[in-house]
């Protein structure tokens, strides 16, 4: 087996809560129309939206914001009122200024593995919110590089571990979405260890590649030491 020498790890809701707030300003959003519509439908709505400006926006609290915005005029058909854009923007402005909180295990796990690999951030979304929540976590000075793309797949981690390390089949990427982090990951060639989050978003759902020799499923952060020391 190709010896690891390098380990890339996401960052929101891998290292540290994230969906979380969406969840919450989800909420506050369905109780600012619920006279217009019925909270299911209203989330349906939403989730079509930020599906169409994903490739317009790309991922974050601001195309998240734009969303629900453009949900509320069609949903009102154009007669959302003012102060109801007022409260959406805020509340897109809370998300954005909220402390962070990081996960179990996260600071531990970096401190036992700086030593020994090359240790990458790998962060899809906002520059300057993705460089805000990096600076507040503490977490800074275990990485040896910072790569925040607008995508995960197979030539980004083909691309930052060669950059990074000593290319794909000598690395392994660790996070909670299995269609960012883990299957692009892996059929780049590298590990991909999978590691489950309650609130994980439901457009980066997907099925586990169960089959692949490379993928790997942890309970959370702490066990990742112990993998490796078995992976040799």
């Amino acid at each position: 087996m190709a010896k690891l020498t390098t380990i890339g790890f996401d960052a929101d809701d891998t290292l540290w809560q994230n969906e979380q707030f969406f969840r919450l300003t989800e909420q506050r959003f369905q109780a600012l129309l619920a006279d217009h519509a019925a909270p299911e439908a209203l989330v349906t709505r939403l989730l079509e939206a930020e599906k169409r400006n994903l490739a317009h926006y790309g991922f974050g609290i601001k195309g998240f914001t734009l969303s629900m915005i453009e949900t509320a005029v069609e949903i009102t058909q154009g007669r959302v009122p003012a102060s109801i854009i007022g409260e959406i923007l805020s509340a897109g402005r809370e998300m954005l200024s909220h402390p962070v909180e990081t996960l179990p295990h996260a600071r531990e796990t970096l401190e036992r593995l700086a030593d020994d690999y090359r240790i990458v951030l790998i962060t899809k979304g906002d520059l300057f919110d993705q460089e805000r929540k990096l600076a507040q976590s503490g977490l800074g000075d275990f990485f040896d590089a910072v790569e925040i793309v607008s995508d995960k797949n197979e030539a980004t981690y083909r691309r930052i571990f060669s950059r990074h390390g000593d290319g794909a089949e000598h690395s392994m990427m660790v996070g909670n979405s299995l269609k960012s982090d883990v299957v692009p990951a892996v059929r780049a060639g590298s590990w991909g260890v999978f590691i489950p989050h309650d609130l994980t978003w439901v457009l980066e759902h997907m099925e586990a590649p169960a089959d692949e020799p490379r993928f790997r499923e942890l309970p959370h952060l702490g066990e990742l030491p112990a993998l490796l020391e078995r992976l040799g």
